[in-house]
């Protein structure tokens, strides 16, 4: 059975970064939004949203709240933005960083340069029919790509936008711009 979007509880986890931008896209696509900052939530959510921050900080956080465990447990659909990317990933190039371990690739912090050095470009989605405006705010760069990784979207060739069975990852913010199509695709894992 498919679930109409109105039917769907997204997590948004609500320690850093824009997860009120994500919250208003969800709320676009008439999905129900829950921001999460206590481990009793997790199970309230048929997807979880893991937004950018400062990667360091957010592990910190996630401990400190009880929230790492649990999400670490969790195995329904998660889409992670930047930092949240860096976070469902095996593993990156700073040891302060603990992962979740929810998509078999080695991820690069900032390795699109520092927050004065952002960008807005266009990156070619598969299936989509038109390019998308990715917004990149000291993003991270994925490299060791291991197994069925899907790569979904590129910018210059580098991966950008990739699927593992129900994780989503970007190094952009999709969250940030007025296009839900990123967001619908993210659903389209839960339905």
């Amino acid at each position: 059975m498919t679930l109409k979007n109105s039917d769907i509880t997204v997590g948004i986890l609500g320690l850093q970064g824009a997860f009120h931008k994500h919250q208003k896209m969800l709320e676009r696509l008439s999905v129900n939004p829950i921001i999460i900052r206590y481990p009793e939530e997790i199970e309230k959510c048929q997807g979880i949203i893991l937004p950018g921050g400062e990667s360091t900080t957010m592990t910190k956080l996630l401990k400190s709240m009880a929230l790492f465990e649990p999400l670490q447990k969790y195995n329904g659909p998660m889409f992670g933005t930047c930092a949240g990317a860096i976070l469902l990933s095996t593993g990156c190039d700073d040891p302060r960083v603990d992962h979740l371990a929810k998509i078999p690739v080695q991820t690069s912090r900032n390795a699109f340069g520092r927050q004065i050095e952002s960008f807005v470009a266009p990156i070619q989605i598969k299936d989509f029919d038109s390019d998308f405006q990715g917004v990149f705010i000291r993003a991270p760069q994925f490299e060791k790509i291991i197994g069925t990784i899907e790569v979904l979207g590129r910018l210059n060739q580098q991966p950008v936008f990739l699927k593992y069975g129900n994780v989503l990852v970007s190094s952009f913010h999709p969250e940030l711009t007025d296009d839900i199509r990123i967001h619908q695709y993210f659903l389209n894992l839960i339905q």
